[in-house]
This record gives C-alpha cells, sequence and structure tokens, in this order.
C-alpha cells in the first residue's frame, strides 16, 4: 500500500552529467537532507536471520533532472524560501574531500554557483514549486 507523505524529499541534478556523477551527486545530496532532517530517518531494518541493517529515510526520494538553468532555478526558490539546502557544484568532481567541498563552495558567490545539483525536503506544494520544470530522471 503506498503512502503520501506531507513532505517531499526532492533531489534535482543536471540532465548533462555521466552516469557516474549523477549518481554520486544524488548521495551526497541525499546524505546532507539526511544530516539536516534527522527525523526522516527510520528504525534499523533486520532480516529474518536478525542481521541488523543500517536504518534509511523514511519516505522516498524523488531524484529529477533538469538543464542547468532550472537547477539553479530550484536553488533560487529553495533559497528565497529560507530553506537550508545541500549543494553540490562542479568544482567538487575535482576536490578531494570535505574541508576542500566546503573551501571550493565558499570561493563562490551563490548566484555564481556552477551547480549540478540541489535538494530539498519540504511540504508536498512547496517541493513541487521549488522544482517546477525538473523532469524525472532517466
Amino acid at each position: 500500500m503506498s503512502r503520501r507523505f506531507d513532505t517531499k524529499i526532492v533531489v534535482v541534478v543536471r540532465d548533462d552529467l555521466a552516469g557516474w556523477q549523477r549518481s554520486n551527486v544524488v548521495a551526497f545530496l541525499a546524505s546532507g537532507i539526511a544530516a539536516t532532517v534527522p527525523e526522516l530517518i527510520g528504525e534499523p531494518y533486520a532480516d529474518a536471520d536478525g542481521t541488523v541493517y543500517a536504518p534509511m529515510f523514511r519516505q522516498p526520494v524523488v531524484v529529477l533532472e533538469g538543464d542547468a538553468t532550472t537547477v539553479r532555478a530550484a536553488h533560487r526558490r529553495a533559497v528565497d524560501r529560507g530553506l537550508r539546502v545541500p549543494v553540490f557544484t562542479a568544482d567538487l568532481f575535482a576536490t578531494g574531500g570535505d574541508e576542500e567541498n566546503r573551501a571550493a563552495v565558499a570561493a563562490v558567490a551563490r548566484d555564481e554557483l556552477d551547480l549540478v545539483g540541489v535538494a530539498v525536503h519540504a511540504q508536498r506544494n512547496a517541493a513541487d514549486k521549488i522544482t517546477k520544470g525538473a523532469r524525472m530522471s532517466r
């Protein structure tokens, strides 16, 4: 049975990324949502043999794609609504870790970031408005 949640977790990635880049961006951005909204994480899983597995989000993560303009627009709309969102810029593909990643983002003004992805957690209607123009990822 499908459950309808009041909120949405949405990741928007640029549609010109290589497969490995897309996967990497989605994983990093989802981790940003998990770190920012820890109550979205459910209980640990366990199989019938009693092996315990790590918990995951309680709700689905929708992955959308769009061109650079669409990703920038989603970022702007989210920031304008006061949301704290994770971002992934093209510069992060060339860095070696968290400290370098943060320095690469800090070196560029918000409107000049070369965004390749952004993620949001918001009320359903707000998430839909923020990600307007993005389409289901292929």
